[in-house]
């Protein structure tokens, strides 16, 4: 192990790193968004747009993200419609990030008591007042433990992004190793990366897990 050469690609790093950063940033926030309208229409069975809902999940689950980012940076332009590759990866993020989220905010809605929608329907509330007074508090509180495993796993992802040239994390050490073959430094180098990424994130999601544990309602 050579820290001289370590020393020497720290800059790289950095620039990998604060672009893995922006992508999971961006990426997870709009599979945060996708997955609330995603798991509210679904929850609600709202018509036919529960079942393009339903589909939605469906494909999203069930393709690699690998081969939904080769259709958007690929496909797509064939079609006139050409996107840089960051914008590819964040769409590719949050279109398979919204079907892992609505997944885990359905989870948490249909924890909720129903004599909480009893009780709000006898107080005269629409289904849209159910959504964000009743439903959507109180699950998002059961929802944390599946919303904090999927924000973990879809930071791990951003590591694929190197198929489409993204300069992350993963892709900058492919790089290095390409043109200087050192191999031990640089996967040790990404591996803490990820590690300064995600340790201190799955600490803080299991304290924030253990704050809304005892958090029930209608018992």
């Amino acid at each position: 192990m050579d820290w001289q050469i370590i020393q020497a690609a720290l800059p790289q790093y950095l620039t990998g790193f604060r672009e893995t950063i922006y992508l999971s940033i961006v990426g997870i926030i709009l599979a945060l968004l996708v997955g609330i309208v995603i798991s509210l229409v679904t929850y609600f069975k709202v018509p036919i747009l529960a079942k393009i809902a339903n589909f939605y999940v469906e494909v999203a689950r069930n393709t690699p993200l690998l081969i939904q980012l080769l259709f958007l940076y690929y496909a797509f332009p064939v079609l006139g419609i050409k996107w840089s590759a960051t914008t590819c990866g964040i769409i590719g993020l949050a279109f398979l990030g919204g079907a892992y989220m609505a997944d885990g905010f359905s989870g948490g809605f249909y924890g909720v008591a129903p004599s909480q929608l009893d009780s709000g329907r006898a107080l005269g509330l629409s289904d849209l007042q159910l959504a964000w007074y009743v439903v959507f508090p109180q699950g998002l509180t059961l929802s944390v433990p599946a919303l904090a495993a999927n924000v973990i796993f879809l930071i791990k992802e951003t590591s694929i992004f190197s198929i489409i040239a993204i300069p992350e994390l993963t892709n900058t050490t492919l790089d290095l190793i390409g043109m200087y073959y050192r191999s031990n430094e640089y996967l040790f180098m990404l591996v803490v990366a990820y590690a300064i990424i995600l340790i201190p994130l799955s600490l803080l999601f299991t304290w924030l897990e253990r704050k809304v544990r005892h958090a029930t309602f209608g018992n």
